[in-house]
């Protein structure tokens, strides 16, 4: 199976699906990273694995981000990964690969998701909130802001002392894990 995932950031969530198909625990290629910013750091990691990258900056392409991205992966990848993206797919791609778009996100869905949770400002509202409990979601992409199905979730504990950034880091270890379990989840689907 081929993938293309998407990245705006450090693209963590990509190494962990590079070294679980590095290490024989998923079975798929990644055919194309592509990042919404030239400066995401992700890129330098598709790269040095000889893995095809695409820039289709946001504040250029706007509301043709999309299409642009539509026109790369094209009948080339089978499932396409939104690891750390933060433009909102919409149009035709969204037809095109319907529940074939999974997207990982940094909380207990619905709990601190849609317009402005991403990021650290989840982290600082699961923290305000006080929750006992927070975690990551992997679910598919459609046309609204986290409200596609829920394909998994992983559970952390918020202790009394976790500040944001202490959260974000257990979380994230979550999500490394999740990530690769959603996309096995997907080929073992497509192998049925």
């Amino acid at each position: 199976m081929k993938i293309a995932v998407l990245i705006s950031g450090r693209g963590s969530n990509l190494q962990s699906i590079l070294n679980a198909i590095r290490k024989n625990t998923l079975n798929c290629v990644v055919s194309f990273v592509i990042s919404d910013r030239e400066d995401a750091a992700g890129l330098i990691r598709a790269q040095k694995r000889g893995i095809p990258t695409y820039v289709v900056d946001r504040k250029i392409w706007k509301e043709r981000l999309s299409d642009e991205i539509l026109r790369i992966v094209s009948d080339q990848v089978d499932l396409i990964v939104l690891a750390g993206f933060l433009s909102l797919l919409k149009g035709e791609i969204l037809n095109k690969y319907k529940n074939r778009i999974i997207n990982i996100h940094p909380s207990l869905i619905p709990a601190f998701c849609g317009k402005g949770m991403y990021g650290m400002k989840v982290h600082e509202s699961a923290i305000t909130c006080r929750v006992g409990y927070s975690g990551c979601t992997v679910h598919f992409v459609d046309e609204g802001m986290d409200t596609g199905g829920i394909i998994l979730q992983k559970i952390v504990k918020v202790n009394p002392e976790d500040t944001p950034d202490t959260l974000a880091k257990k979380i994230l270890k979550k999500e490394h894990q999740a990530i690769v379990e959603a996309i096995n989840l997907f080929l073992q689907e497509e192998n049925h």
